[in-house]
């Protein structure tokens, strides 16, 4: 890692409030008379805890986070690196507390049925998919997810990994490029250092003109893939849903995509496999 030039170490060390917070600040494309007025804090005071010569009470943190839309994961480095102990829970997917959210996760997925539907962590491991999904990932092979590696069902992966389905998609030249600025937009939002250790991998396997050369498509209103195996062509878009009141990080960070067919075709080929 390169080191921080010394105007840009805080007081409390590298990754202290201070530093955490210009960072978080300039993500936001904010400047401190910008985050002074939509938080409510003084211009000064926003100075003097970027510099490192105020320190920030717990409900000033808070405060400032949710100003800026802070993941609630990141909330916690925030309380940690100030001294605070961290107050959002990280719960797993089957604690007995998670029980809410994920028989909602469970209905949004089966009430799209017949349609493919997963919910995604800020990593885009698959944390859980409805029948639709299964079947058309079964289509692709029985070993896919061990060709693409990892240990969880990542969709960069399966999109990016050398032995991914790259070769089905037939406008690879329109969706790659934006799946994976999406997912760059995405790590650096979110501060997801998970997504961008995946993307360090997968970086050396990408022709690095066709990810920067998106073509006319998408221009479009939604972008579809188009995707085409042993003559079954499908074309879907995505629709992305997320849990906007979460005080989970688990759940903060989980969001439902949901497919839908592009053309007639393909809500007939999906239609037919459900035997509608």
């Amino acid at each position: 890692m390169v080191p921080l030039p010394t105007s840009e170490r805080s007081a409390d060390g590298d990754s202290g409030f201070p530093l955490l917070l210009k960072r978080w600040r300039q993500r936001r494309r904010l400047s401190q008379l910008d985050l002074a007025l939509v938080s409510g804090v003084s211009q000064r005071h926003v100075s003097f805890l970027e510099s490192g010569r105020a320190h920030p009470s717990r409900s000033m943190i808070l405060q400032l986070s949710e100003t800026l839309d802070v993941p609630l994961r990141e909330r916690n480095a925030w309380l940690t690196a100030a001294g605070f102990a961290p107050i959002f829970t990280t719960r797993p997917l089957d604690d007995p507390q998670m029980n809410q959210v994920m028989n909602a996760v469970q209905r949004m997925l089966a009430n799209h049925e017949p349609f493919p539907a997963i919910a995604l962590d800020r990593a885009w491991n698959i944390r859980m998919s409805n029948r639709p999904f299964d079947w058309m990932s079964a289509m692709l092979g029985n070993d896919l997810w061990q060709r693409v590696g990892g240990v969880q069902r990542n969709l960069m992966r399966l999109f990016f990994h050398p032995n991914g389905i790259r070769p089905l998609i037939t406008n690879w030249t329109a969706i790659g490029p934006l799946l994976w600025r999406r997912a760059q937009r995405e790590a650096e939002a979110l501060g997801g250092q998970e997504m961008k250790e995946v993307l360090t991998e997968l970086g050396p396997y990408q022709d690095v003109d066709t990810l920067w050369a998106a073509s006319d498509a998408a221009l479009m209103p939604v972008l579809p893939f188009d995707m085409e195996s042993n003559g079954v062509r499908i074309s879907m878009f995505a629709v992305i849903a997320t849990f906007g009141t979460a005080q989970d990080v688990t759940a903060d960070e989980l969001r439902i995509e949901s497919l839908f067919p592009a053309d007639a075709g393909t809500e007939a080929l999906f239609r037919a496999g459900a035997g509608q």
